[in-house]
């Protein structure tokens, strides 16, 4: 009896043991996103990445500045919220050294209704409400021209840091209310129009498929240069961890939930190709 049990406590301690090696061998990614639709992407990418043997960390952010400094102080792995004109205006202004590891969807800029329910009805000194930072505001500042609002100086394109001063000809005399990105939603009761970035007008309940006024021709550049990306510290582009992450998130399946759950408010960029990142500011 003494050697039945003496042999069932051993198969107990090499099965507790066997659990303690399988558990050592899961890795953690951690990754900073914001709410919607960053977050609710990787939910959906978690499960996919534990059949990997990857357990998937995923800590939210609700503006654009925290989670690039927990990157670059190793707080994060990595984080999935930004474009690359983005992460080169934040390099640059704060001497960090981000990169992209990769693409992986698009977010249509989209102009939404205020105060004045069209574009054709914009009066002569109406309110337009843009995002702050350099290079989302460039992007706004090219919707505004596309739909013929505004006109920029020769040579403003997608690559450009642009502002209201690189506006070459006003003639409806628009006022611009330039603010935080997030705050955007939040002024709409308080401004003709607001140009407002996808996932901010995701989170307000808006739709650029189905409420915007007018959205960034998806045939331009703007689908590949504010592209959002996977964000590293320059030296983890090879972490295996995130590529494997990279790959789901580039994946059909990751694809398809976002088709089937944005309704072209996010559109994914599968396989897609980057080039490689410029050696960050110091």
């Amino acid at each position: 009896m003494k050697k039945i049990i003496a042999i069932v406590l051993a198969l107990v301690l090499a099965l507790s043991l066997g659990a303690v090696a399988l558990a050592d061998d899961t890795v953690t990614l951690k990754v900073g996103a914001t709410p919607t639709p960053h977050a609710e992407i990787l939910e959906f990418a978690k499960d996919i990445l534990a059949e990997q043997g990857i357990e998937l960390d995923i800590v939210e952010y609700t503006d654009y500045v925290q989670p690039n400094e927990a990157v670059e102080s190793g707080d994060l792995d990595a984080n999935y919220f930004q474009h690359t004109p983005y992460m080169d205006t934040f390099n640059e202004e704060n001497g960090t050294h981000l990169v992209s590891v990769g693409l992986v969807h698009y977010e249509p800029f989209g102009i939404y209704p205020g105060a004045t329910a069209t574009l054709e009805e914009l009066e002569d000194g109406a309110v337009i409400a843009i995002p702050n930072d350099g290079s989302n505001e460039t992007r706004a500042l090219l919707l505004l021209q596309q739909e013929g609002l505004i006109t920029l100086e020769e040579g403003i394109d997608a690559s450009s840091n642009a502002t209201v001063y690189d506006i070459a000809e006003n003639p409806h005399e628009f006022e611009f209310q330039e603010m935080e990105a997030a705050q955007l939603p939040n002024v709409l009761d308080d401004v003709d129009i607001a140009v407002i970035n996808g996932n901010y007008a995701l989170q307000a309940g808006l739709n650029a498929g189905d409420d915007a006024l007018a959205v960034e021709d998806a045939s331009g550049d703007g689908a590949i240069t504010y592209a959002n990306i996977l964000c590293v510290k320059e030296g983890n582009e090879e972490n295996e961890a995130v590529l494997a992450l990279l790959e789901v998130l580039q994946s059909d399946e990751v694809a398809q939930f976002i088709e089937e759950t944005y309704d072209g408010a996010v559109v994914a960029i599968t396989g897609a190709e980057e080039e490689p990142a410029e050696e960050p500011a110091a």
